[in-house]
């Protein structure tokens, strides 16, 4: 990491002299998204030449030698295809760099190709007039930034460093997409890695480029938890529902049988496209999400001539007409870090086991259950002295359960009812109010219709 330290700043002036895009709305960009309808996903990298998608994180760059690499090949699939974009995977989990990267000796230019892959690839998509986006892994096994390491300054340093040379270098980027960040599979939280200052940083750099977090399996489906586009990894058993779905939305699989290129795949079974445009791109499509399917490139730099047949299938069967469905306006995405995780917490009483704490323990599988004994219900948690608190969200196990609560603070002993304005999706509710210091928050309950079960309760400064 120490390549890059001297760098920082000067490349991080040159970045703040450029003349700033014009900004569109959050509301037009999740519209522009999701009239794209279908986009080709492109793993390539060190897993490429192994036969495990999460290589050894000391594995060698050398390994990284595709004689063949043409760009322009993969965008020809992906145009066959009726996509519209290309989402490349710039650095999974192990860390390995797939652009010219001043900050480690992991990447390709370190490798026999020495040819900045994704340059070459932002080329090629421009030719076409068709949309880059990235897949970008937070976990990064190589460079220690995974669970039981310190999350050092430096290390956020490092990870904000690599995503200016980024949204810096290639010109417009639609799409940034985290992986691997409050995940099972990465443990990384977003007290680790602070969220809003990643989030707030991208949008510095390009104001529309959209942030996509793969966190679907986590948080409920009704509003947008840390992330632009509400994201569903389908190969992680994330499913939408194109019954219920209301929010812009993008669900990805794999085409092969993994994301990366394995030797069986010249000759494997794929997945069935036809039935992928009948059950989901269709549907999906017309419940404002927009599809992305893998096609991996083999070990030549190519795609295989079986994939390359398949993606060619759904564009014979299947056209991109572009827009299809108007999305609806959602409530602003939930960036900033929730303050009450952990924190400790108090309620009346409890039905049987269903204790408070199950209100903030970052689990919305679990919930606080309130005793149908008690008649005047309350959930409360204590903060840091002079907290600025500036939005609660409230997310029940069932829908439209709560029909009449309060919110109040608490500062220098004293409680004080908040007016705030209460958008409700589902079994969410967002309450939004003019920041204010506080070291306690308050909610309580009186009209309900039914089991009183709240699943988790969010705090935030904004």
């Amino acid at each position: 990491m120490k390549r890059f330290t001297l760098i920082v700043v000067l490349t991080l002036l040159a970045g703040s002299l450029k003349a700033p895009a014009q900004q569109k709305s959050l509301h037009a960009l999740q519209q522009e998204f999701v009239d794209f309808r279908f986009g080709m996903f492109v793993h390539f990298g060190l897993p490429t030449f192994q036969e495990a998608d999460w290589t050894d994180p000391q594995l060698a760059p050398e390994v990284f030698n595709p004689v063949r690499l043409d760009t322009d090949q993969w965008v020809a699939v992906a145009k066959s295809a009726g996509a519209k974009f290309i989402c490349i995977s710039v650095k999974h989990h192990a860390g390995f760099c797939l652009w010219d990267t001043a900050t480690t000796d992991y990447s390709v230019m370190n490798s026999p190709l020495r040819r900045d892959v994704l340059k070459e690839l932002v080329q090629s998509l421009r030719k076409e007039r068709m949309q880059i986006m990235y897949h970008f892994s937070i976990l990064d096994t190589h460079h220690g930034i995974r669970p039981t390491l310190p999350f050092t300054p430096e290390k956020i340093a490092f990870i904000k460093e690599q995503l200016r040379e980024l949204l810096t270098e290639y010109g417009p980027v639609n799409t940034l997409m985290f992986d691997g960040w409050d995940a099972p599979w990465g443990r990384i939280s977003y007290q680790d890695i602070p969220f809003p200052e990643i989030y707030n940083y991208v949008k510095s750099l390009q104001p529309n480029c959209l942030v996509m977090d793969l966190n679907g399996a986590k948080y409920p489906q009704e509003a947008l938890f840390y992330s632009d586009i509400r994201c569903y990894e389908q190969g992680a058993g994330q499913k939408i529902s194109p019954e219920t779905n209301s929010l812009p939305a993008m669900a990805c699989y794999p085409l092969q049988r993994t994301w990366f290129w394995k030797e069986e795949f010249p000759s494997a079974p794929l997945k069935d496209v036809e039935a992928i445009v009948r059950e989901n791109i269709i549907p999906y499509n017309q419940a404002y999400c927009t599809y992305i399917l893998n096609a991996a490139p083999n070990r030549d730099g190519l795609i295989d001539e079986n994939a390359v047949a398949a993606m060619a299938r759904i564009g014979q069967i299947w056209k991109n007409t572009g827009h299809m469905v108007d999305v609806p306006k959602a409530p602003a995405p939930i960036t900033e870090v929730n303050l009450a995780i952990g924190r400790p917490c108090d309620s009346s009483w409890s039905d049987d086991m269903m204790l408070m704490d199950f209100a903030n323990d970052d689990d919305f599988s679990s919930c606080w259950v309130s005793s149908p004994m008690v008649r005047e219900p309350w959930w409360s948690v204590t903060l840091p002295e002079d907290t600025p608190v500036g939005m609660v969200v409230m997310t029940e196990k069932k829908a439209d359960v709560v029909k009449k609560w309060q919110l109040e603070l608490r500062q220098d002993g004293i409680w004080t009812p908040v007016r705030a304005q209460e958008e409700v999706i589902g079994r969410v509710h967002i309450l939004r109010f003019p920041q204010r210091p506080a070291d306690a928050v308050r909610l309580k309950f009186t009209r309900w219709d039914g089991e009183l079960a709240i699943a988790e309760i969010g705090v935030y400064a904004r």
